[in-house]
């Protein structure tokens, strides 16, 4: 028996992790809160990565974010 089986069993269901909005910590839209809940990672991490990719990639990065703020549900 593999560790997901126990896990996943009848008993013990685990449900799936969604890729949600955040409204209790958010900034601007809660993407990168939602982002840093469903990498299970501190929120400040993924904000100054988005910072730093939007500088580098001459505001790229930032479409992909509107992208995050209309595609994801709140949650």
């Amino acid at each position: 028996m593999s560790n997901y089986d126990s896990y996943s069993s009848p008993q013990n269901p685990v449900a799936p992790r969604r890729l949600t909005r955040r409204e209790h910590d958010k900034m601007i839209a809660g993407v990168c809160s939602g982002v840093a809940a469903h990498l299970d990672v501190d929120v400040t991490v993924v904000r100054l990565l988005m910072v730093a990719a939007t500088v580098f990639s001459g505001g790229a990065a930032l479409l992909v974010y509107l992208a995050g703020w209309w595609l994801m549900p709140r949650g």
